[in-house]
């Protein structure tokens, strides 16, 4: 059986991380996704990063399963192209900025004419309004305006400083595919279609505040400034490694003391409660790590493990592929790509036992599916071969 968003067809207008992981994440799922690119360039990933067979790691990893054509959206033509693709399309998504879609003539009020029941996405970096609504926008300017730069500093006081990873850009994806799917189920239920806006900045700040907001909670309490954390951030130094150590309730604490060999430090009073434990993290945490930096880390492994201590070793990109956890998930699988060649990528990360998801292609060369995306539209051979010597579109990968 296909997967569960199979017969959805999703016009994706969007580029980079923001809007092609998100509907990377639907086309895992079923959704047959049209990447519009514009010609000669097309997505800026393919451009980023290490390549092979002229196809790019970033590109790759975010546009499996999906078909591609080039588009001039500044043209009539193209723009005729958006609106009859639009009118057999279920959802359309585009992370422009505000207003530059609404100049183009693909805005969510030109779509809904043709398509009445049209989910239509549109992700911003800072939404569609206030003083940052127009300024361009990248990770690291969303995790310093979001408060996550403090955040991950580990106190108001401390430097901040910054994930190391685009956060930004790969939550509001996936906050993006949940929203569609909703979307969607909403229509099925009504009729009705919709307009799904999300920024950046929203789904960082949404994302924080589940664990990292407790001061800014209450409103009729004074805020004070975050308190440092500790100093150690649960990655400790063994002999030959490093490896991640978290103890939360009293009989973890309890285990923990016994297998590294110090009892005594259940009769401090500084440690007696999970309150006192925060409270006295710096010393808490001081005194494991002058424990475990004496042994090796398959040593600790072993005895904590033993002992029901939650703790893992700290693995590289490199060394995670073969940890027999990730073995055992089969999340990270190998394909063949026609141009790219052998690659090794992850699975959907959400497993669904009847409506399984698949790989049915991988990501696409540029304009690769032009002809027949537009024949489904209707044009005829005529038609797009004119659009091609008009250079309106690029039927074929260069």
């Amino acid at each position: 059986m296909p997967g569960p968003l199979d017969g959805i067809r999703i016009l994706d207008l969007s580029a980079v991380i923001s809007g092609p992981y998100g509907t990377m994440i639907l086309a895992d799922q079923g959704a047959d996704v049209i990447k519009v690119e514009p010609p000669g360039r097309g997505d800026f990933t393919r451009s980023a990063g290490n390549k092979s067979g002229g196809m790019s790691a970033s590109f790759l990893n975010n546009n499996r399963n999906k078909r591609s054509i080039t588009l001039d959206l500044k043209s009539p033509a193209g723009l005729n192209i958006v609106k009859r693709l639009a009118a057999i399309s279920d959802v359309v998504v585009q992370n422009f900025r505000p207003g530059v879609v609404e100049r183009l003539g693909v805005g969510e009020e030109d779509l809904r004419k043709i398509k009445p029941d049209l989910i239509y996405v549109s992700i911003s970096g800072f939404g569609e309004e206030g003083p940052f609504c127009d300024r361009p926008v990248y990770d690291p300017i969303v995790q310093a305006l979001s408060g996550l730069a403090s955040v991950q500093g580990g106190s108001d006081q401390a430097r901040p400083r910054l994930v190391r990873t685009i956060l930004p850009d790969k939550l509001t994806a996936v906050t993006s595919s949940q929203a569609i799917t909703a979307a969607l189920l909403a229509r099925e239920r009504t009729g009705k279609g919709q307009h799904v806006r999300l920024s950046m900045l929203d789904s960082i700040i949404a994302f924080l505040w589940s664990s990292d907001m407790g001061g800014q909670t209450y409103v009729d309490k004074k805020v004070s400034p975050q308190r440092a954390a500790s100093f150690i951030d649960l990655i400790y130094e063994t002999s030959d490694g490093h490896m991640s150590v978290a103890v939360m309730t009293d009989p973890q604490w309890e285990a923990l003391c016994h297998a590294s060999g110090h009892a005594e430090w259940l009769d401090d009073p500084r440690f007696n409660t999970t309150e006192q434990r925060d409270l006295n993290i710096d010393a808490r945490l001081g005194l494991i790590q002058s424990v475990l930096e004496t042994k090796s880390t398959d040593h600790w492994m072993a005895l904590l493990e033993k002992a029901g201590v939650p703790c893992a070793p700290v693995l590289t990109r490199s060394e995670l592929m073969q940890h027999p956890q990730v073995q055992a998930s089969e999340i990270i699988q190998e394909s063949d790509h026609p141009v790219a060649g052998r690659l090794r990528q992850t699975r959907n990360a959400a497993r669904f036992s009847v409506t399984k998801t698949e790989h049915r292609r991988g990501a696409p060369q540029l304009g690769e599916h032009t002809t027949e995306i537009l024949a489904e539209a209707g044009f005829s051979d005529a038609e797009i071969e004119a659009l091609q010597s008009e250079g309106v579109i690029q039927n074929k990968a260069t």
